[in-house]
């Protein structure tokens, strides 16, 4: 059996029995990459992997739980394979757990135009004072400033490098209008 402690230090310490159980349904050969982002939520730090590589992570709803199946979501957000990443996150975008929103924010500052879309189109409230959306983020972003500056910054070189034909200034290009966004929840 493969180890995956490293699930453990992607969630809280209340979700430790669900993070073992997911730790246990990983594929086998799955493998995080040595690079991960240490944030804080809710005043506990949390490793959150830049990349998983892994031939699939599938959420089964027959013996899963329902917390189980939104971790496997999570973590297959930072799947290697843009349309998998994707499709975890449709799964869990508009979930506004304190530990599901720094996987989401990880996606802002990804390449794959597509996907940061799909979390502008569902993140419609972060500038809206008071919104529950607004609260989530800002809570989450507010003593992680860092993952705001690293997140505004790969906006800026992805556009630059990958983008700038399809959005002429960097104002249009989604990615800035959602890091523009998060800059105001962080700020509420």
């Amino acid at each position: 059996m493969q180890d995956h402690g490293w699930v453990l230090e992607a969630f809280p310490s209340t979700l430790r029995a669900e993070a073992a159980a997911v730790s246990r349904r990983l594929p086998l050969f799955t493998s995080a990459s040595p690079e991960a982002g240490v944030v804080t939520v809710a005043g506990e730090p949390l490793r959150i992997p830049y990349r998983l590589y892994s031939r699939g992570i599938r959420p089964d709803p027959s013996r899963d739980t329902p917390v189980e199946q939104r971790m496997l979501h999570c973590l297959g957000t930072r799947h290697h394979d843009g349309h998998t990443r994707e499709r975890h996150l449709r799964a869990v975008v508009r979930d506004l757990s304190p530990w599901v929103v720094p996987y989401v924010v990880a996606l802002v500052g990804e390449y794959v135009v597509e996907i940061v879309q799909v979390v502008e189109q569902s993140l419609t409230e972060l500038t809206v004072a008071g919104s529950a959306q607004q609260r989530a983020y800002g809570s989450y972003l507010a003593p992680n400033p860092r993952v705001l500056q690293v997140t505004r910054s790969r906006v800026v070189s992805y556009w630059d490098s990958s983008h700038r034909s399809s959005w002429p200034t960097l104002a249009e290009y989604p990615g800035q209008r959602l890091a523009k966004a998060l800059q105001v929840a962080a700020q509420a």
